[in-house]
This record gives C-alpha cells, sequence and structure tokens, in this order.
C-alpha cells in the first residue's frame, strides 16, 4: 500500500484528485469505479474545477457506482443516482450512457445482483476504484460480518451505517435499511484501489485497514491483500497508525 498523507480535508481531496485525474489522462476511455457521500464532495469539485479549465476530458470516461439504496428511484434527492448527477456528472461532459448506478428499483434482487456483474464484466473490468471507508470498516456497503460478500449483492444495512446516513435525511425512518452494492470480489478485482479518508472518527477504522488482521470483521482490512492501492488520508484520520 502507498500512503499519502495530506494536511486537512482539501489536500486530501486534491491528492486524490490528482491520482484520478492522472488515470483519465493516461486511459480517456478509463473505467473509474465511484462511491457517494461526504467524503468524496471534495474530489469531485477538484475535478469539475480541471474540466472546466479544460485539463480534462471525460468524453470517453465510463463509470460504475458501488451502491444504490434499494427502494429510490434515480430522481429522488436522496439517491446515489441523483447524488452523481448533482456533484459531477451534470458539470462535466461525460456521455450519461457511460455512467453505470445499480438499479434500486428493481425488486428481484438476485436479476438486479447478475445484471451489474455483467455491466462491470462489460467494460472490461474496473480500472480505477474510488473507496471512502465507514466508522466500522466498511467499503461500499460491504459491512462487517462473518464473511466477505463475493459479488453484487443486496445488503441490510447495520443500525451503525443508517445512523450515519441518517444526515442526508429529513428523519431516521425515511433512511433505507437496504441497499444494492458491488461486492468484495468486484472491488479486489480492480486494477488500480484509491482509498480516502479524513478526521478522527475514521482513525481506527484505518489503523484496523492498516494493521489489523485481515477479516471480514473489518472489510476494508482485505485491501492488504492487492497489490495497487493508495490511501489518501489527512492526519487525523492516521493519527493512531502515527503512533504505532
Amino acid at each position: 500500500m502507498r500512503i499519502y498523507r495530506a494536511n486537512t480535508y482539501e489536500d486530501m481531496s486534491r491528492k486524490a484528485a490528482n491520482i484520478i485525474s492522472a488515470q483519465i489522462i493516461m486511459k480517456p476511455d478509463a473505467v473509474l469505479g465511484l462511491a457517494t457521500g461526504s467524503s468524496p464532495l471534495g474530489i469531485y469539485r477538484q475535478l469539475i474545477e480541471w474540466y472546466k479549465k479544460g485539463d480534462l476530458d471525460f468524453r470517453e470516461v465510463r463509470t460504475v457506482n458501488l451502491d444504490e439504496y434499494k427502494g429510490l428511484a434515480p430522481e429522488d434527492r436522496h439517491s446515489y443516482a441523483y447524488f452523481m448527477k448533482e456533484n459531477l456528472f451534470d458539470h462535466v461532459n461525460i456521455d450519461p450512457a457511460n455512467t453505470h448506478i445499480p438499479n434500486g428499483l428493481e425488486k428481484d434482487e438476485a436479476l438486479e445482483c447478475a445484471r451489474y456483474n455483467e455491466v462491470i464484466a462489460g467494460l472490461g473490468g474496473i480500472d480505477l476504484q474510488l473507496l471512502g471507508i465507514g466508522a466500522n470498516g466498511h467499503i461500499g456497503f460491504n459491512e462487517p460480518g462473518e464473511a466477505f460478500e463475493k459479488e453484487t449483492h443486496c445488503v441490510r444495512l447495520t443500525d451503525t451505517t443508517i445512523e450515519a446516513n441518517a444526515r442526508f435525511f429529513e428523519t431516521m425512518d425515511q433512511v433505507p435499511k437496504y441497499a444494492y452494492s458491488t461486492g468484495i470480489k468486484n472491488i479486489m478485482q480492480a486494477r488500480s484501489i484509491l482509498l480516502i479518508a479524513s478526521g478522527k472518527a475514521k482513525a481506527e477504522a484505518v489503523n484496523q485497514m492498516l494493521t489489523g488482521p485481515i477479516s471480514p470483521a473489518c472489510p476494508a482490512s482485505i485491501l492488504q491483500l492487492h497489490n495497487n492501492v493508495s490511501i489518501v488520508a489527512d492526519k487525523e484520520a492516521l493519527s493512531i497508525y502515527d503512533s504505532l
């Protein structure tokens, strides 16, 4: 693993955006695995800025998102499809046909999971997978458990994750309890992985990811087995690791 230290969230975002932009420049039709939530917002703002300056071209880029809430339409402002349009896709010259997100409205879980796995395979796999990390060590919606989930699956979100996501909804009852998520196998098959972390709340998860045993109790720990992982984290997220 390569670890890049950042002083602030903004510094982390810029360093991570540099890695993504280099991937696009080196391979204009790159397949990017994208993440949602608050962690990547600064990255997306930076990529949009560079696009507007003429430094980046998204015309040939293909994307696959990690996950989507089950039961939410793409037009729902709480959906990850809406999030991606608002925070990246609508601000760059990417072809909407080249963007892929699980269909939260598909009730047949087996059908949707198989379809999404086929989408990823049809693109030739993921060149660079962007990940955040949850306070409980989850990546995507791969929650702590007794085994690593292999491919796209429908997951019952843990109470910790539901509480963490509640800030995006008006009430706790509105937070979806299930989501479609790509699995650990999908993530580990990416040619390169970029994980970002910011803040003290992520420090223990980062520590377990880097130095703990490889265990589904901390899904991110599996990244120790990947041969091309870059971690960009601020000093607070690395605070426990620094003391070892």
